[in-house]
């Protein structure tokens, strides 16, 4: 416990960065990897179009590059430069949330259609029946694979330790110049990770018996 407990000023910086990245990152996911998944199934060509576009483009590009572009492309940009944690979530929300638009879309697809077309002869619109019969569905359906995307997001903040934030990827780094062993740091930045991966099932099998008891 000495590596923790002697360092605790680099381990609460590392660990703080690490959950801001993930929560916000997270939060930006869902929320237009929610947008892009509508629009997946949106009776508009160009809305689709443009959904399909953004998944097949961003997914199928390198995690990695995307931080390279948001690390050097986007300063090129001449646009207000926020700093390396503020684009670093960006990054990740922007790459994740083409994984949650395809669970979306996937979880839309359980829905019947019956309901749907239930709900607009009765005069909803497209965007009422998506939030007021769809997405509520979807969303009960899609909860083990939707977290197991936000676990691959929690891991994924380690890639940000290569762009000068400062989170558990890079503490061993950190740690080795207090003349730290490389291989003990690196354990103990494992049994984090697994500590908060386990909390993240936790909640996965809380959501998904608290919404079972609601159907």
């Amino acid at each position: 416990m000495g590596v923790i407990t002697d360092n605790l000023d680099l381990w609460s910086e590392a660990l703080r960065n690490t959950l801001l990245l993930f929560l916000a990152g997270g939060a930006i996911a869902l929320v237009l990897g929610t947008l892009i998944g509508a629009m997946r199934v949106s009776p508009i060509p160009v809305a689709r179009a443009f959904g399909t576009l953004y998944v097949n483009i961003i997914r199928n590009t390198p995690l990695t590059l995307v931080f390279f572009f948001f690390a050097f492309g986007y300063p090129a940009l001449r646009l207000p430069n926020p700093g390396f944690t503020v684009l670093a979530i960006w990054a990740l929300g922007v790459y994740t949330a083409t994984y949650v638009a395809e669970v979306i879309r996937a979880g839309i697809n359980t829905v019947p259609v019956g309901q749907a077309e239930a709900a607009r002869a009765i005069g909803l619109t497209f965007t009422q029946v998506m939030t007021l019969v769809v997405m509520p569905q979807a969303f009960r359906s899609v909860v083990p694979p939707m977290m197991s995307v936000f676990i691959a997001l929690l891991k994924n903040t380690t890639v940000a330790a290569g762009f000068s934030v400062a989170e558990l990827g890079v503490i061993r780094a950190n740690l080795s110049e207090r003349g730290e062993n490389a291989l003990t740091v690196l354990l103990w930045v494992a049994v984090v990770f697994v500590v908060l991966v386990l909390l993240l099932s936790w909640l996965q099998r809380y959501l998904e018996n608290k919404w079972r008891i609601a159907r």
